[in-house]
């Protein structure tokens, strides 16, 4: 080849490149981001199975706190572990723009797996919430945002929180200075799977999920003999007293168009059936959407419990009422400017408001530092799965902390990954 054609060619390649360039970084980002997720997924697949298999429970995460803090190393991050005991927070810098947190979770649940999956979890512990879809996602989101930094300004907190499951690990973080030692963010996001079907996208404006707090009552009465009654004072008559009347104030004390629900799931008392015991430990949950309502059933618990002893003449019971995460309440404008990229990206039937979860979560505690947050839903299961289980009589599917709960993994972390890169590139500086 003479000079001049080799210079005419690499002429050309050079304006080809340059024309590449200048496509890819004119391509929406719904393709750009779906494409970089597909080509990443064996690594993501990888990670998602290892974490799978060895969930570690509340303030215990210690080897999925290593695993998360690496990967992030690799992809450029400055990672500060042991925040809020197990935490980890990974802060990229890029320029002047908005400050956006990204939180995933780190527990499992202290309970046996029975999936049946060849990459199921052994050990005591299971991941049937979905913390792993969701730390696979994460990582997802933040590799792509590293691979497309580029076309976007600003600095993103990726959070690694502990104990989500116990609704303590947000407070943990944030009283470990959390928003002093490092950016506090202009946005927040989280995610959480769900029984939906995979490819899809749930979201609200507004509470999307629960006030929870929980219920610890001691009623005292005088142990005797089963056979005679008159010589005792029967605290399990008392308790069960309680347990049906508190029902009463959801049925007539609360705003029937309001959500609220008081459960009893456990009760302590007595060891044989022929002794009458001292006392009967009483354990439930109190779950609201409202603070009005809220604040009438935590009333109205106390209430009835007091009023279930003095019926009998027994000694006041011990009444704690423990306050335990508030209710996630989206910011609408953010909810607003996402649910647009969210409808392009997926499609407006997969992209839809859905009403709030009446579970509870502690991500609400950020937001209420004052920062505008988005808290949304992403689909796990076959879609034909999901239309049975909606259909009339219908094969029920697992869902969350159920021993079944098995995502699908590949097309269930792949929305989760696109929808949070997404979700956060829409607030950036571009």
């Amino acid at each position: 080849m003479n000079k001049p054609i080799r210079h005419l060619a690499a002429g050309v390649a050079l304006a080809l490149l340059s024309l590449t360039a200048q496509a890819q970084q004119a391509a929406p980002f719904k393709t750009q981001v779906a494409g970089r997720v597909d080509a990443m997924y064996p690594w993501l697949d990888t990670i998602y199975k290892d974490l799978h298999a060895h969930p570690e429970t509340a303030f215990q995460e210690v080897r999925t706190a290593n695993k998360l803090a690496g990967e992030m190393r690799k992809l450029g991050f400055e990672v500060t572990e042991k925040v809020g005991k197990t935490g980890i927070v990974a802060v990229l810098r890029n320029g002047a723009g908005p400050t956006v947190l990204v939180r995933t979770e780190l527990d499992g649940l202290p309970m046996e797996e029975k999936t049946g999956l060849p990459y199921a979890s052994r050990g005591p512990a299971t991941h049937s919430c979905g913390h792993d879809v969701h730390m696979a996602s994460w990582l997802g989101a933040a590799r792509t945002l590293v691979e497309l930094k580029a076309q976007w300004k600003g600095t993103l907190v990726f959070i690694g929180q502990p104990a989500e499951e116990t609704v303590s690990g947000a407070k943990a973080m944030l009283d470990d200075g959390l928003f002093k030692r490092f950016p506090k963010p202009d946005y927040a996001f989280a995610l959480h799977s769900w029984p939906l079907a995979y490819g899809s996208v749930g979201f609200n404006d507004g509470p999307v999920s629960s006030n929870s707090d929980a219920i610890e009552i001691v009623f005292k009465g005088r142990g005797g003999h089963g056979s005679a009654p008159d010589k005792a004072l029967d605290p399990i008559a008392i308790a069960a007293r309680f347990v049906t009347d508190v029902q009463t104030v959801i049925s007539r004390e609360k705003d029937p168009k309001e959500f609220g629900v008081v459960t009893i799931g456990a009760i302590h008392g007595g060891t044989v059936g022929n002794i009458i015991p001292d006392t009967v430990q009483v354990r439930g949950t109190i779950r609201s959407y409202s603070p009005e309502v809220r604040a009438k059933l935590l009333d109205g618990v106390r209430r009835v419990a007091n009023a279930s002893a003095a019926m009998a003449g027994a000694p006041a019971p011990d009444v704690q009422l423990i306050a335990g995460g508030a209710a996630i309440v989206n910011n609408e404008e953010l909810v607003r400017k996402t649910e647009a990229v969210f409808k392009d990206a997926f499609g407006a039937a997969n992209a839809q408001r859905m009403p709030a979860m009446t579970a509870s979560e502690d991500f609400s505690l950020y937001a209420l530092q004052g920062v505008p947050a988005m808290f949304f839903f992403t689909g796990v299961y076959e879609p034909k799965a999901v239309a049975e289980a909606q259909r009339p009589g219908g094969t029920p599917i697992a869902f969350n902390h159920s021993p079944f709960y098995a995502p699908v993994p590949e097309p269930s972390i792949k929305t989760a990954a696109q929808a949070m890169s997404l979700a956060v590139l829409n607030v950036l500086s571009r």
